[in-house]
């Protein structure tokens, strides 16, 4: 631009000047636009990349029952962030991130992982990772007592295998439940890891927004991996139902966990009750501290797992316990509604195959029970054979047809229903199909498929009143929160199955020992810190 300026010509002069204010102003927008479109675009760059992956189920061993691939639901892309309130679209962690979800798979509890289904799903969960690489995170969200045939250490060969796809820069974090077990192997690969402190778990989504927190933490600031992972197994093996924090010593051990985890230097602190119904050297209590300070790291995992052997002789049942015949004597005699029995040996919950016929066989023919003319609902029996029959013959009609014990038949044949079709529902999740069958005074849930159930919906969306009936019984271990809640009184039944509560009957023999209780007088062991190496450090498994 040339400015040209006339003397004693003002009026040229000024529009002159004028003019090229305005070319300045031009330039300088033009600057300012695109100083902002460089900012946004390198703002946007600053986002951590990060990936999401899971496979979850609790696995019996001891069990004959086996999970397919249809069990886990699996879904995968944009789906899964409907599992997870805290990554809704308008929610501050969807922001915080690019995220690239892969595949996540989540079954109820129950029999060994068939080496199929396990393979198919990591085999597209690798797949799908390697399509968006790099990243700078993933969050690993699993259960930790999956078992497959033919794989000791499943979670920590899945997390192996993840490893040598994204590589050894790229912080993982692990959310697990607190009845999972941590192998060396899965604590040397995940960077962050924790898991719930609660049992029952109310406090299973803050778990894993924990999780995330701790991710996004570590990558926007920069600190990347905690530099000190403490880990220590503790040889303790106990059932869930014994661990509850609802009650001493559970509920004080945990409360322990969450001030260590405000000390400077420390990033997270959890415990681990480990699965007691599965076979494998990786099942015992452990805990895992990490941080960037490493005597507090230390200090607070020796303190957690002190504190766990101190009390192991505190542990027992979170309700009275006894065996079936007095469980049902005292139902009978009681007068609160409902009168709760859990029948523990086959709940589907913690890995049985649901389908034992055992306790409802010896329900149907309990003549205390039936002069009593108490209303009992139990919860429930698989029978796919008597559902299609009773569709057959719809609501009103009659039915004698067996069910159960498709899977495992070790304790009682299938057992033969004579009544009347009270409900049928189609279209449940787990069950696809429910039938309701009043024998007498007894109304049973037929499923096609086995279900447990949790909530005061799950009968009432059949027709049935648990409040008053007289008794309800449920292939349960402890009593999930609204089925608490809703109880006049409970119990639990040591009936058999896959979960049978007493250890020693299932027979472990790949388990590390000694192992508490099952040595019960065994010698104080090594509860020191053990570091574990970072995960761009070698070590060999």
């Amino acid at each position: 631009m040339q400015l040209i300026i006339t003397t004693g010509k003002n009026q040229h002069y000024n529009q002159s000047k004028t003019t090229m204010n305005k070319y300045i102003l031009l330039i300088a927008l033009s600057i300012s636009l695109f100083s902002c479109k460089e900012n946004s675009t390198n703002l946007k760059k600053k986002l951590p990349k990060i990936a999401i992956a899971g496979i979850a189920i609790e696995s019996s061993t001891f069990s004959p029952a086996k999970s397919h691939i249809e069990a886990f639901h699996p879904v995968t892309g944009e789906v899964i962030f409907n599992s997870y309130p805290f990554f809704s679209k308008d929610s501050v962690n969807r922001n915080r991130a690019d995220w690239y979800p892969t595949l996540r798979g989540r079954s109820l509890p129950g029999g060994i992982t068939t080496r199929e289904a396990y393979e198919e799903m990591v085999e597209k969960t690798l797949k799908m990772l390697k399509e968006n690489l790099p990243y700078d995170g993933l969050f690993f969200d699993i259960h930790g007592a999956m078992s497959v045939v033919g794989v000791d250490d499943p979670e920590g060969d899945f997390i192996q295998r993840i490893r040598e796809i994204i590589g050894n820069e790229t912080l993982i974090s692990t959310s697990m439940d607190l009845h999972g077990n941590v192998s060396e192997r899965l604590a040397h690969h995940s960077d962050l890891i924790t898991c719930y402190r609660m049992a029952p778990h109310e406090d299973a989504l803050e778990s894993k927004k924990r999780a995330v927190d701790n991710l996004l933490e570590r990558l926007e600031s920069g600190k990347g991996k905690p530099k000190y992972k403490a880990w220590i197994p503790v040889p303790i093996l106990l059932p869930g139902e014994k661990t509850s924090t609802r009650i001493e010593p559970g509920k004080s051990l945990y409360a322990k966990v969450d001030p260590l985890t405000k000390k400077e230097g420390v990033v997270d602190a959890a415990i681990w009750i480990g699965y007691a119904w599965a076979d494998e050297p990786r099942n015992h209590a452990a805990i895992v501290v990490t941080g960037d300070d490493k005597n507090e790291v230390s200090e607070s995992a020796e303190y957690l797992a002190k504190s766990m052997w101190d009390v192991r002789n505190q542990f027992d049942f979170v309700a009275p316990t006894t065996n079936y015949k007095q469980a049902i004597s005292k139902a009978i005699k009681s007068d609160k509604k409902p009168f709760m029995i859990s029948d523990m040996g086959d709940n589907p919950t913690a890995g049985g195959a649901g389908d034992v016929t055992w306790t409802i066989s010896e329900l149907l023919k309990n003549k205390a029970l039936i002069n009593s003319n108490k209303q009992l609902i139990y919860a429930s029996i698989p029978g796919p054979n008597f559902v299609a029959k009773a569709i057959e013959i719809g609501v009103g009609g009659t039915i004698n047809e067996v069910a159960g014990a498709l899977v495992d038949n070790r304790y009682a044949p299938p057992v033969r229903l004579n009544g009347t079709i009270t409900a049928i529902k189609h279209g449940d999740k787990h069950a696809e199909t429910e039938v309701v069958v009043k024998v007498g005074n007894i109304s049973v849930i037929v499923t096609k498929k086995r279900k447990p159930y949790h909530r005061k919906s799950d009968f009432t969306n059949l027709n049935l009143d648990p409040n008053n009936a007289d008794i309800v019984v449920v292939k349960i271990g402890y009593l999930v929160p609204e089925l608490y809640d809703m109880r006049g009184d409970w119990i639990m039944a040591l009936t058999p199955g896959g979960v049978d509560q007493d250890l020693d009957r299932l027979g472990h023999k790949s388990i590390k020992r000694p192992m508490f209780p099952i040595d019960a007088n065994m010698k104080d062991p090594n509860l020191s810190t053990r570091f574990i190496p970072l995960s761009h450090q070698q070590k060999n498994y």
